[in-house]
């Protein structure tokens, strides 16, 4: 079971059934009058149907051997602790600039200008909600 793709899926598989079996626990109500639960079992259950698509697909693919980069799993939750620790302590934006250079380092090419647009269209997001949805964040 050394197949990339098949524990990709399984994975998935798991954290759909996980989400959608805690979002049971409130109430679904309908879709005129959504209760706490429906959003979370809806996009659950889109992710179950995307996992066993992968799992299907699996079979007809080239297996890809599984392998862990010790190092990129390290560099990405030093960008998330990173991320957390510094929109605490000073101030979201210089976060998620922190949050995006040390998770690019994770990957197999190092672009500043890559960077630059991906943490641009972060802020963007995160000005969006504080702005459009009203959401208390600390961006400057």
């Amino acid at each position: 079971m050394n197949d990339r793709n098949l524990v990709r899926g399984l994975f998935l598989a798991a954290l759909a059934l996980a989400f959608g079996l805690g979002a049971l626990r409130y109430p679904i109500g309908t879709f005129a009058h959504a209760g706490a639960g429906l959003f979370p079992l809806m996009v659950s259950s889109l992710l179950l149907v995307v996992a066993l698509i992968t799992i299907a697909r699996s079979r007809f693919v080239p297996k890809v051997p599984l392998g862990f980069g010790f190092k990129n799993i390290g560099l990405l939750m030093l960008a998330l602790c990173g991320f957390a620790l510094i929109s605490q302590h000073f101030k979201m934006l210089a976060g998620i600039v922190f949050m995006v250079v040390v998770a690019s380092m994770a990957g197999s090419s190092f672009s500043w200008s890559r960077n630059l647009k991906i943490a641009v269209g972060l802020i963007a997001i995160a000005f969006g909600f504080q702005k459009l949805l009203g959401l208390n964040l600390p961006l400057l």
